[in-house]
Protein backbone atom coordinates (compact mmCIF):
# COMPACT_ATOMS: atom_id res chain seq x y z
CA UNK A 1 0.00 0.00 0.00
CA UNK A 2 1.44 3.75 -0.84
CA UNK A 3 2.40 5.54 1.94
CA UNK A 4 -0.38 8.42 1.22
CA UNK A 5 -3.08 6.04 1.03
CA UNK A 6 -1.93 3.81 4.36
CA UNK A 7 -2.54 7.81 5.35
CA UNK A 8 -5.87 8.22 3.87
CA UNK A 9 -6.85 4.98 5.25
CA UNK A 10 -5.51 5.53 8.66
CA UNK A 11 -6.98 8.78 9.15
CA UNK A 12 -10.59 7.88 7.81
CA UNK A 13 -10.32 5.02 10.25
CA UNK A 14 -9.39 7.27 12.82
CA UNK A 15 -11.87 9.71 12.63
CA UNK A 16 -14.76 7.08 11.66
CA UNK A 17 -14.03 5.63 15.01
CA UNK A 18 -14.32 9.13 16.68
CA UNK A 19 -17.60 9.67 15.27
CA UNK A 20 -19.01 7.14 17.79
CA UNK A 21 -17.44 8.21 21.24
CA UNK A 22 -18.84 9.84 23.93
CA UNK A 23 -17.77 13.34 24.23
CA UNK A 24 -15.96 14.48 27.05
CA UNK A 25 -15.73 17.41 26.65
CA UNK A 26 -17.87 20.44 25.29
CA UNK A 27 -17.30 19.98 21.07
CA UNK A 28 -20.80 22.47 20.20
CA UNK A 29 -20.05 24.08 17.27
CA UNK A 30 -20.41 27.58 16.64
CA UNK A 31 -24.58 28.52 16.11
CA UNK A 32 -23.18 30.33 13.14
CA UNK A 33 -20.66 30.14 10.08
CA UNK A 34 -20.45 32.03 6.99
CA UNK A 35 -18.77 29.02 4.44
CA UNK A 36 -17.79 31.38 1.86
CA UNK A 37 -15.97 33.15 4.48
CA UNK A 38 -14.20 29.83 6.24
CA UNK A 39 -13.34 28.75 2.71
CA UNK A 40 -9.55 29.08 1.80
CA UNK A 41 -6.31 28.60 3.06
CA UNK A 42 -5.80 27.49 6.89
CA UNK A 43 -2.08 27.54 8.31
CA UNK A 44 -2.31 24.49 11.25
CA UNK A 45 -1.37 26.34 14.05
CA UNK A 46 -1.58 23.44 16.89
CA UNK A 47 -3.33 19.67 16.91
CA UNK A 48 -3.21 16.76 19.13
CA UNK A 49 -1.43 14.05 17.94
CA UNK A 50 -2.54 11.66 15.84
CA UNK A 51 -0.91 8.76 13.61
CA UNK A 52 -2.35 10.30 10.30
CA UNK A 53 -0.41 13.91 11.33
CA UNK A 54 2.21 12.64 13.13
CA UNK A 55 6.00 13.99 12.09
CA UNK A 56 4.22 16.69 9.61
CA UNK A 57 4.97 20.07 9.27
CA UNK A 58 3.91 23.21 7.73
CA UNK A 59 0.64 21.87 7.49
CA UNK A 60 -2.31 23.34 6.16
CA UNK A 61 -5.66 22.92 4.77
CA UNK A 62 -7.09 24.61 1.51
CA UNK A 63 -11.11 24.27 1.31
CA UNK A 64 -12.36 25.24 -2.10
CA UNK A 65 -16.35 24.62 -3.07
CA UNK A 66 -17.03 22.49 -5.70
CA UNK A 67 -20.24 22.56 -8.17
CA UNK A 68 -22.57 20.13 -6.52
CA UNK A 69 -22.00 21.88 -3.45
CA UNK A 70 -19.42 20.20 -1.67
CA UNK A 71 -16.02 20.87 -0.56
CA UNK A 72 -13.03 20.12 -1.88
CA UNK A 73 -10.37 19.54 1.05
CA UNK A 74 -6.85 19.73 0.59
CA UNK A 75 -4.68 19.00 3.03
CA UNK A 76 -0.87 19.32 2.35
CA UNK A 77 2.57 19.03 4.61
CA UNK A 78 5.83 18.56 4.89
CA UNK A 79 6.92 14.90 6.66
CA UNK A 80 10.97 13.82 6.43
CA UNK A 81 11.65 16.51 4.14
CA UNK A 82 9.24 15.45 1.31
CA UNK A 83 5.56 16.91 0.57
CA UNK A 84 2.27 15.14 1.57
CA UNK A 85 -0.88 15.91 0.34
CA UNK A 86 -4.25 14.07 1.19
CA UNK A 87 -7.41 15.18 -0.79
CA UNK A 88 -10.61 14.66 0.83
CA UNK A 89 -14.63 15.93 0.65
CA UNK A 90 -16.63 18.08 2.74
CA UNK A 91 -20.11 18.09 2.76
CA UNK A 92 -22.13 20.91 4.85
CA UNK A 93 -24.91 20.15 7.73
CA UNK A 94 -28.35 21.72 9.27
CA UNK A 95 -26.01 22.43 11.94
CA UNK A 96 -24.01 25.70 10.92
CA UNK A 97 -20.52 25.07 12.52
CA UNK A 98 -20.79 21.46 11.82
CA UNK A 99 -19.30 19.58 8.92
CA UNK A 100 -18.87 16.12 7.73
CA UNK A 101 -15.41 15.14 5.80
CA UNK A 102 -14.48 12.22 4.38
CA UNK A 103 -10.80 10.97 2.93
CA UNK A 104 -11.72 7.83 2.50
CA UNK A 105 -14.70 6.69 0.53
CA UNK A 106 -18.41 6.94 1.99
CA UNK A 107 -16.09 6.86 5.92
CA UNK A 108 -17.23 10.71 6.78
CA UNK A 109 -16.00 12.20 10.34
CA UNK A 110 -17.65 15.77 12.23
CA UNK A 111 -15.29 18.53 11.82
CA UNK A 112 -16.72 20.96 14.55
CA UNK A 113 -15.40 24.61 14.26
CA UNK A 114 -16.01 25.18 17.60
CA UNK A 115 -14.95 28.89 17.57
CA UNK A 116 -14.15 31.49 14.99
CA UNK A 117 -13.17 35.54 15.19
CA UNK A 118 -15.36 37.88 13.71
CA UNK A 119 -12.51 38.30 11.13
CA UNK A 120 -12.43 34.88 9.90
CA UNK A 121 -8.80 34.29 10.69
CA UNK A 122 -8.49 32.10 13.27
CA UNK A 123 -10.61 28.54 14.44
CA UNK A 124 -10.55 26.28 16.93
CA UNK A 125 -11.84 23.34 15.55
CA UNK A 126 -12.69 19.69 16.90
CA UNK A 127 -14.29 16.70 15.92
CA UNK A 128 -17.22 13.91 17.49
CA UNK A 129 -14.50 13.07 20.42
CA UNK A 130 -12.34 14.63 22.59
CA UNK A 131 -9.28 13.32 20.87
CA UNK A 132 -9.06 16.05 17.98
CA UNK A 133 -8.61 19.51 18.23
CA UNK A 134 -6.76 21.71 16.30
CA UNK A 135 -5.64 25.18 16.23
CA UNK A 136 -6.11 27.16 12.56
CA UNK A 137 -4.96 30.76 11.34
CA UNK A 138 -5.15 32.36 8.14
CA UNK A 139 -1.18 33.40 8.75
CA UNK A 140 1.63 30.93 9.64
CA UNK A 141 1.71 32.20 12.89
CA UNK A 142 -0.56 33.94 15.92
CA UNK A 143 0.11 36.56 18.67
CA UNK A 144 0.68 35.86 21.95
CA UNK A 145 -2.38 36.94 22.83
CA UNK A 146 -4.51 35.44 20.22
CA UNK A 147 -2.84 31.74 21.20
CA UNK A 148 -3.76 32.51 24.69
CA UNK A 149 -7.35 33.25 23.81
CA UNK A 150 -8.28 30.04 22.01
CA UNK A 151 -5.88 27.76 24.19
CA UNK A 152 -8.22 29.46 27.03
CA UNK A 153 -11.27 28.75 24.91
CA UNK A 154 -10.10 24.86 24.70
CA UNK A 155 -9.38 24.80 28.29
CA UNK A 156 -13.43 26.06 28.86
CA UNK A 157 -14.73 23.10 27.04
CA UNK A 158 -12.15 20.67 28.90
CA UNK A 159 -9.59 20.06 26.62
CA UNK A 160 -5.99 19.50 28.02
CA UNK A 161 -4.05 21.95 26.07
CA UNK A 162 -0.68 21.01 27.31
CA UNK A 163 -1.46 18.37 24.60
CA UNK A 164 -1.14 20.15 21.58
CA UNK A 165 1.77 20.16 19.67
CA UNK A 166 2.93 23.22 18.11
CA UNK A 167 3.29 22.82 14.33
CA UNK A 168 6.42 24.17 12.92
CA UNK A 169 5.54 26.44 10.16
CA UNK A 170 9.00 27.55 8.84
CA UNK A 171 12.87 26.00 9.37
CA UNK A 172 13.70 27.54 12.02
CA UNK A 173 10.56 27.20 14.17
CA UNK A 174 10.82 24.85 17.26
CA UNK A 175 7.53 22.41 18.70
CA UNK A 176 6.39 23.05 22.28
CA UNK A 177 4.23 22.13 24.53
CA UNK A 178 1.84 24.63 26.30
CA UNK A 179 0.52 23.90 29.89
Amino acid sequence: MKPIARMILVTSLALAAGCVSVPKVDNAPVVALDLNRYLGEWYEIARFDHSFERGVEQAKANYTQNADGTIKVVNSGIKDGKPKTAIGKGKTTDTPGLLRVSFFGPFYADYRVMLIDKEYTRALVGSGSADYLWILSRTSGLSETAKSELLAEARRRGYDAGELIWVRQGKNETTRGVK
